[in-house]
């Protein structure tokens, strides 16, 4: 037998493998899309329907219950593996400011699903898209448009015991391993009076990173892998505190086992897709 005759298996599995992945990226986007219009169609009417004492828990369910169905169907079908348990240890914790790293679009996604009373900020024009919009005001979710209005808002929902999901970098991280931390989440913690617990998100994949087109396939399957840090009290002085917590992040992730710069090709190779 040839060497070219027994390249041949080889490069139909990768062929099939190529065209799985494509078949996986378009399942995944289109059954997020129905989830999110699906929920944010009931949200419309719900939102002025109920007031806010029953709008803002059945809201957050809602999401929860969908990002959670909608990773379990990506498992399900091979295209990305999930490790969840130190999300799950936080569940019934009180009131935290859950503050990880922000290496993909999917951060968010991945702890709204295991985390039912998350209150989120959220960057206006994710507010104001009509897949996902009416099901974030109705959870009350809150805008970041706005400084002053956005750190009362924070506060006031940790006050009324309810968790808030927080990115100190701001932004998906573009700088490895994190970007310049804001000092929102010190400012929140010290007039909430509330712990800051840090989460560290690793990845073997730069899918949805920071300048990855949507359609673009990643190769599969993608681990996530989530593990708790430090939890730090609530901050006397905000600036000070910012420095030392994007130093934290720093070391922390420069080695993680897991965890793959964003612009960082992928396992496969620079040439794999």
């Amino acid at each position: 037998m040839n060497a070219h005759a027994a390249s041949q298996p080889g490069t139909l599995r990768r062929g099939l493998h190529g065209l799985y992945e494509i078949g996986a990226l378009w399942f995944g986007l289109i059954l997020l899309g129905i989830l999110s219009l699906g929920w944010s169609s009931l949200s419309v009417p719900l939102y002025y329907l109920l007031p806010r004492r029953w709008a803002v828990p059945l809201g957050r369910w809602g999401i929860t219950t969908g990002f959670r169905f909608y990773l379990w169907a990506l498992s399900l079908i091979g295209a990305c593996r999930f490790d969840f348990s130190a999300l799950d240890a936080l569940r019934d914790q009180g009131p935290l400011i859950i503050a990880p790293n922000h290496p993909s679009m999917l951060d968010a996604v991945m702890v709204i699903s295991r985390l039912p009373n998350l209150a989120c900020i959220m960057k206006a024009n994710i507010v104001d898209n009509v897949f996902l919009g009416a099901g974030a005001r109705m959870a009350g979710y809150i805008r970041n448009d706005a400084q002053l209005s956005m750190i009362k808002q924070a506060v006031a929902e940790l006050r009324n015991g309810s968790q808030l999901l927080l990115f100190p970098e701001g932004t998906r991280t573009t700088r490895w391993p994190v970007n310049a931390c804001k000092g929102t989440t010190a400012l929140v913690a010290g007039r909430a009076g509330v712990p800051i617990q840090t989460v560290f998100i690793e990845t073997d994949s730069a899918y949805l990173s920071k300048g990855w087109p949507l359609f673009k396939r990643p190769s599969m399957p993608i681990t996530y892998r989530f593990r708790l840090g430090r939890r730090f009290d609530p901050p006397q002085k905000a600036g000070v505190f910012t420095a030392e917590l994007e130093r934290y992040f720093i070391d922390a992730l420069r080695d993680a086992p897991h965890f793959l710069p964003p612009n960082a090709p992928s396992a496969d190779g620079p040439e794999s897709h």
